[in-house]
């Protein structure tokens, strides 16, 4: 009995060695995870700074060429296909 008491202390010890580590690298992991999704984030953040002002830069163009293209229609088809066949 003494020894089937020894023997499970031992492998009870052991699980718990075993979970204990395992705990560690996958704290370790979620970390090292996290500061991954930060910095993506970051980059996604300062993109998004970027892209704006050239987004409403390009509404206002298109508005202009729906304008252009009431007021002139001839020339504004011109300027479209300028832009799309010939600025490439």
């Amino acid at each position: 009995m003494k020894y089937v008491f020894i023997s499970l202390t031992v492998v009870l010890l052991c699980i718990s060695y075993l979970q204990h580590k395992q705990l560690r690298y996958t704290k370790t992991k979620i970390t090292e995870l996290t500061q991954v999704r930060d910095s993506l984030q970051k980059d996604v953040d300062s993109l998004s700074q970027e892209l704006y002002p050239v987004e409403i830069e390009l509404n206002r163009f298109e508005t202009a060429l729906q304008i252009f293209l009431r007021r002139n229609p001839k020339a504004a088809e011109q300027y479209s296909t300028i832009i799309s066949e010939e600025t490439e």
